[in-house]
């Protein structure tokens, strides 16, 4: 009897994290199983975007194992801070880290081993493991964590200690793609950062995708998070440092209450408290805990429009998946970012809303009228739901990812 390949997928994130990075990889894992391979995860406890431990596992043992859907999932419960800063971050990581070598144990044989990267030091026991197993490694970049926080201010580049930190992790980082057999990311932007980085000249693009069925404007019910009544400009997704809060409290002063227009913000993330305390004053403001996935495409269906703000020394560290679940619900959207954004570029090709370059609140909250007092904004929203649909297709993707693992193994 055929015995059937084996694939150790190693991320930070997984089931029942069922936003970002963990429903991606929850996926992709599931499909990879559909299509026949033996699939196991070394991963953490779920958190995410809450920062804390989900309810259902937090008296669960430290090392805990589970199968879901044929899958084993191999878990480990790693430290997760109450203040979210820089230090907090690198010992979560290195939590992650001890508790993933420690469970390479648990893997007696294994094919493929698939790294999920936002955390780069998370590599090294995926390598490890590919070379006990004499399996091939493959690194997907979600995010470039470090570039990331040097871009937004999470750290200070200027620290001198922080600049000979940063002259080593490159190098590690540098050791570890060149390590890789495959090494793939979510935009063309962050290939190029490959090349840039390592010595792979033809990484792989494996882009975030949407469903048309999953996220879809046809059958959707109106979400209670939602004022029917009014406009509603939604949020929906991590509040982090990544994103440019000061435009949206500009962009609050601006609205006047006879404008009848509301602004939802659904999510949770580090900086979720303090924007809260900055946008209390505005009673069209409302916030609301993360929605589970089954009622993602009601909520982002019953919105008028999105907005995204992001801060404009990011450039080609990330690539918001959020925006193609904005984009899929047809309702257009008001983004801010870099000029030369892989984001700018979507929103071009696909005439799906506003992309603004500069932080100018007047200019948004101008749009948002137009809009709002435009009978029908029905095309601009179609048109980006019919671009998000066929160009990041689920199931072409994810297709095309098959065929890329059997010409491996």
């Amino acid at each position: 009897m055929k015995k059937n390949k084996s694939i150790t997928v190693i991320t930070a994130f997984f089931f029942p994290e069922d936003t970002a990075i963990g429903l991606y990889t929850s996926q992709f894992s599931s499909y990879l199983a559909e299509k026949g391979f033996t699939v196991k995860i070394i991963t953490g406890f779920p958190n995410y975007p809450q920062w804390k431990i989900f309810e259902s596992y937090k008296n669960l043992p430290s090392f805990y194992s589970e199968t879901v859907n044929g899958i084993e999932i191999i878990r480990f419960k790693q430290f997760i801070p109450t203040k979210i800063n820089f230090r907090a971050r690198v010992l979560m990581m290195l939590s992650l880290f001890f508790g993933t070598f420690l469970n390479l144990r648990k893997i007696k044989n294994s094919d493929l081993v698939i790294c999920i990267v936002p955390f780069t030091i998370s590599i090294l026991p995926a390598l490890v493991l590919s070379k006990l197993k004499k399996a091939k490694l493959w690194i997907h970049i979600q995010d470039f964590e470090f570039d990331l926080a040097l871009d937004s201010g999470i750290i200070n580049n200027y620290n001198p200690l922080f600049r000979i930190l940063k002259k080593g992790i490159y190098s590690f980082e540098k050791t570890m793609l060149n390590s890789a057999a495959v090494v793939s990311s979510i935009s063309f932007s962050m290939l190029e950062k490959i090349k840039e980085k390592s010595e792979h000249k033809n990484p792989y693009f494996f882009p975030n995708w949407v469903s048309s069925e999953k996220i879809n404007p046809n059958t959707y019910t109106q979400h209670p998070f939602l004022n029917k009544i009014k406009y509603s400009l939604l949020y929906s997704g991590n509040i982090g440092e990544k994103q440019d809060w000061l435009i949206c409290e500009a962009l609050c002063e601006l609205i006047k209450v006879s404008d009848e227009i509301e602004i939802v913000i659904v999510g949770d993330g580090a900086y979720a408290k303090n924007l809260k305390k900055n946008l209390q004053k505005f009673n069209f403001v409302k916030f609301y805990p993360p929605v589970p996935f089954e009622e993602l495409s009601n909520l982002l269906c019953s919105a008028n429009a999105h907005f995204l703000f992001q801060k404009q020394e990011v450039i080609d560290t990330i690539m918001p998946s959020k925006i193609l679940g904005m984009m899929a619900s047809a309702r257009p959207s008001l983004i801010s970012g870099n000029a030369n954004s892989e984001v700018s570029k979507i929103m071009s090709q696909s005439n799906g809303g506003y992309f603004f370059t500069e932080n100018n609140a007047a200019e948004i909250y101008s749009c948002i009228l137009t809009l709002k007092n435009t009978q029908n904004t029905d095309s601009m929203g179609q048109s980006a739901r019919e671009f998000a649909t066929t160009t990041f297709s689920e199931q072409q993707i994810l297709n095309d990812f098959y065929t890329k693992i059997k010409t491996l193994i």
